[in-house]
Protein backbone atom coordinates (compact mmCIF):
# COMPACT_ATOMS: atom_id res chain seq x y z
CA UNK A 1 0.00 0.00 0.00
CA UNK A 2 1.34 3.38 -1.02
CA UNK A 3 1.59 5.95 1.81
CA UNK A 4 1.44 8.81 -0.67
CA UNK A 5 -1.97 9.63 -2.08
CA UNK A 6 -2.19 12.27 -4.74
CA UNK A 7 -4.58 15.16 -4.15
CA UNK A 8 -6.90 16.00 -7.01
CA UNK A 9 -5.62 18.83 -9.21
CA UNK A 10 -7.16 22.26 -9.09
CA UNK A 11 -8.90 23.31 -12.27
CA UNK A 12 -6.86 26.05 -13.94
CA UNK A 13 -9.88 27.77 -15.48
CA UNK A 14 -11.44 28.22 -12.04
CA UNK A 15 -8.29 30.04 -10.91
CA UNK A 16 -8.31 32.21 -14.04
CA UNK A 17 -12.01 32.95 -13.54
CA UNK A 18 -11.37 34.12 -9.99
CA UNK A 19 -8.36 36.26 -10.95
CA UNK A 20 -10.10 37.93 -13.90
CA UNK A 21 -13.14 38.69 -11.77
CA UNK A 22 -10.91 40.35 -9.16
CA UNK A 23 -9.32 42.41 -11.94
CA UNK A 24 -12.77 43.80 -12.79
CA UNK A 25 -13.45 42.00 -16.02
CA UNK A 26 -17.05 40.92 -16.40
CA UNK A 27 -17.64 38.60 -19.35
CA UNK A 28 -14.40 36.59 -19.19
CA UNK A 29 -14.86 35.24 -15.64
CA UNK A 30 -18.50 34.39 -16.35
CA UNK A 31 -17.59 32.30 -19.39
CA UNK A 32 -14.57 30.67 -17.76
CA UNK A 33 -16.50 30.00 -14.55
CA UNK A 34 -19.21 28.07 -16.37
CA UNK A 35 -16.67 26.11 -18.40
CA UNK A 36 -14.62 25.26 -15.32
CA UNK A 37 -17.68 24.07 -13.38
CA UNK A 38 -18.52 21.70 -16.23
CA UNK A 39 -14.93 20.43 -16.32
CA UNK A 40 -14.85 19.99 -12.53
CA UNK A 41 -18.09 18.03 -12.65
CA UNK A 42 -16.68 15.79 -15.39
CA UNK A 43 -13.12 15.27 -14.08
CA UNK A 44 -13.50 15.55 -10.31
CA UNK A 45 -10.87 18.28 -10.03
CA UNK A 46 -10.86 20.80 -7.20
CA UNK A 47 -11.64 24.49 -7.59
CA UNK A 48 -15.44 24.54 -7.48
CA UNK A 49 -15.53 27.30 -4.85
CA UNK A 50 -13.10 29.48 -6.83
CA UNK A 51 -15.20 29.04 -9.96
CA UNK A 52 -18.39 30.00 -8.12
CA UNK A 53 -16.74 33.07 -6.55
CA UNK A 54 -15.45 34.06 -10.00
CA UNK A 55 -18.95 33.69 -11.42
CA UNK A 56 -20.60 35.72 -8.66
CA UNK A 57 -18.03 38.52 -8.90
CA UNK A 58 -18.26 38.47 -12.70
CA UNK A 59 -22.06 38.79 -12.65
CA UNK A 60 -21.90 41.55 -10.01
CA UNK A 61 -19.31 43.42 -12.07
CA UNK A 62 -21.44 43.08 -15.19
CA UNK A 63 -24.45 44.38 -13.28
CA UNK A 64 -22.40 47.33 -12.03
CA UNK A 65 -21.23 48.16 -15.54
CA UNK A 66 -24.80 47.99 -16.85
CA UNK A 67 -26.01 50.32 -14.10
CA UNK A 68 -23.23 52.82 -14.83
CA UNK A 69 -24.01 52.71 -18.56
CA UNK A 70 -27.72 53.15 -17.85
CA UNK A 71 -27.06 56.19 -15.65
CA UNK A 72 -24.72 57.69 -18.26
CA UNK A 73 -27.31 57.25 -21.00
CA UNK A 74 -30.02 58.77 -18.79
CA UNK A 75 -27.81 61.80 -18.03
CA UNK A 76 -26.92 62.35 -21.68
CA UNK A 77 -30.54 62.00 -22.79
CA UNK A 78 -31.82 64.37 -20.10
CA UNK A 79 -29.15 66.98 -20.92
CA UNK A 80 -29.92 66.68 -24.61
CA UNK A 81 -33.62 67.24 -24.03
CA UNK A 82 -33.16 70.22 -21.70
CA UNK A 83 -30.92 72.00 -24.22
CA UNK A 84 -27.98 72.54 -21.84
Amino acid sequence: MDAYTENPRTNVLSIVSLVTSILGLAVVPIILGHISLAQIRRTGEQGRVMAIIGLVLGYLTLLGYLIVIGIAVAVFVSRGMSGS
